[in-house]
């Protein structure tokens, strides 16, 4: 008895990571881009600008880390 399997792929770039993801989608068949999503640091400035600079510092705190800190990640968020 066969099974098939779903593979379910995520890839962190610094750049262009749509344009990597159309092609690694091309690349391989049956593969397609279902969702693109945004770190905080990537979202445009606007009205609600307070709760995205506070989940920017939260966001790059936490990439600081080896291990999840909630400690320095409250602290990261209660910055003035």
């Amino acid at each position: 008895m066969s099974q098939a399997y779903k593979n379910t792929i995520c890839h962190w770039y610094d750049g262009d990571a749509e344009a990597a993801a159309a092609f690694y989608a091309a690349t391989f068949p049956n593969s397609s881009v279902d969702s693109v999503h945004r770190a905080p640091g990537d979202y445009p400035s606007g009205s609600k600008w307070q709760v995205r600079a506070a989940a920017k510092r939260v966001f790059e705190a936490m990439m600081e880390m080896g291990k999840i800190d909630i400690a320095g990640i409250e602290a990261a968020r209660n910055v003035a």
